[in-house]
């Protein structure tokens, strides 16, 4: 019994003394894994490994995260902003590594629970000068047995100010799980108020809360679901709205080898000027789109340089063979819902669009018309014509020209395409020859 004891004594120090050295490498490749397939599969950020100073039982490292979305970067640069001047978000981590992390046991979080390692990140910016601001929060991190990573970020209640700003934030708590080895991210969390005042102009989040889960696939991109809800979105400036919100539930996964993906979106807009409170509803799907092509699709304007003008005939030269494969396949586009409520009532709107299979090798854009079926259902309140034509008196040709037909006290548009034949409200809608 003695001798047995002795061994499992002897055992466990060899796990807790000699393993940290050896799985600390193990653990610290497993964290660069994560980071950059983070990185690779948002497509949004460049992640590189600045130091990693290995210990026995613990090491530091820092990592740096640069902006590249391509859309984030356009937008930045539309509204005047020098992209090559954004700030870098610096991540600082000790890792406890060892099969038995026993040096975490000194810190907030610390486990003795077996994997490779446990760590603890903080967060800062760097603007382009050099100078170094402090995040709040900290990130909870557990390297698993298999390299999976779960982290756990922070932050409690506080505020900053800087001259006549001041920042405030509320609680808060976001989970995320990533499995290098499979793609799969699984996340959820819940952003707590925030605000940033100047004296003369701020703006104000009520708190965004989401979860979901994402797994890439072999064309390029991720499938998943998400679900997304922006509480209160208030910008305190001259002319801005009044308090907005949204609620977003996405679903995109893959059937052989077409993407089918759904959507709703609720978002309430108060006080716009001449306007007053508006909701969005929107529920749409798409069916049986050829994964290669939006594959390919995604990774050219992915590609694309934001900062560089570009030249629209060459930007369709360089998709034109794959959006032409696109719509060859064949597939479907259904906003379901396309609703649009204002004091003076609810717009509502159906749009349902099927492309029909071609052969791509002989494929021309003059043929989707006869390949193409589209119903069209649209129904405004009387109030609302009113409103707009009272504007834009122009407006008024469409109810002239039998587009709009009054029933009852809404005006409807019927519209169907079929075999390149277009009719709208019974009657048939010549198209010209070059539509395509």
């Amino acid at each position: 019994m003695k001798k047995g004891l002795v061994v499992v004594l002897v055992l466990l120090a060899a796990v807790i003394l000699v393993s940290p050295a050896i799985v600390g490498r193990m653990a610290e490749r497993s964290m660069d894994e994560n980071l950059s397939w983070a990185a690779e599969g948002s497509g949004a950020v460049r992640v590189t490994s600045e130091s990693f100073e290995r210990g026995w039982f613990s090491s530091e490292g820092q990592h740096r995260v640069e902006i590249t979305d391509v859309d984030l970067l356009s937008a930045m640069t539309t509204m005047g902003m020098q992209t090559d001047e954004l700030p870098v978000l610096l991540i600082n981590t000790k890792l406890d590594h060892g099969l038995i992390p026993v040096s975490s046991m000194g810190r907030e979080k610390g486990s003795l629970a077996p994997g490779l390692g446990n760590a603890v990140s903080t967060l800062a910016i760097e603007s382009p000068d050099g100078e170094v601001v402090e995040l709040p929060g900290k990130i909870y991190s557990k390297v698993g047995l298999g390299g999976e990573l779960r982290s756990n970020y922070v932050v409690g209640p506080g505020s900053h100010t800087d001259g006549d700003t001041t920042a405030s934030w509320g609680s808060t708590n976001i989970d995320v799980k990533t499995d290098p080895s499979s793609g799969e991210a699984v996340f959820r969390g819940k952003i707590g108020d925030l605000s940033i005042d100047d004296g003369n102009e701020g703006v104000s989040l009520g708190g965004i809360s989401f979860e979901g889960e994402q797994m890439p696939t072999d064309y390029g991109f991720a499938v998943g679901q998400i679900e997304l809800a922006v509480d209160e979105l208030v910008i305190a400036a001259p002319g801005a709205p009044g308090p907005m919100s949204m609620a977003v539930s996405a679903n995109t996964r893959l059937d052989g080898e077409d993407v089918n993906a759904d959507a709703t979106v609720n978002a309430t807009m108060r006080k716009l000027p001449e306007l007053g409170d508006m909701t969005l509803d929107l529920d749409l799907a798409l069916e049986g789109a050829d994964a290669v092509a939006v594959g390919r699709l995604e990774q050219i304007v992915n590609s694309l340089d934001p900062s560089a003008q570009q030249d629209p005939m060459a930007t369709y030269a360089a998709i034109e063979d794959d959006l032409k494969q696109l719509f060859a396949s064949g597939f479907a586009l259904n906003f379901n819902r396309f609703d649009v409520t204002v004091p003076q009532g609810t717009v509502t709107s159906k749009l349902l669009f099927s492309f029909g299979e071609e052969d791509v090798d002989t494929f021309e854009w003059t043929s989707l018309l006869q390949s193409t079926e589209a119903t069209i259902d649209v129904a405004i309140p009387e109030a609302i014509i009113e409103m707009i034509t009272a504007t834009n008196p122009q407006a008024a040709m469409a109810i002239g020209g039998g587009y709009l037909v009054k029933e009852g006290d809404t005006y409807v548009l019927k519209a169907e395409m079929k075999k390149g034949l277009l009719t709208v409200n019974g009657a048939p809608i010549p198209l010209p020859m070059g539509a395509f």
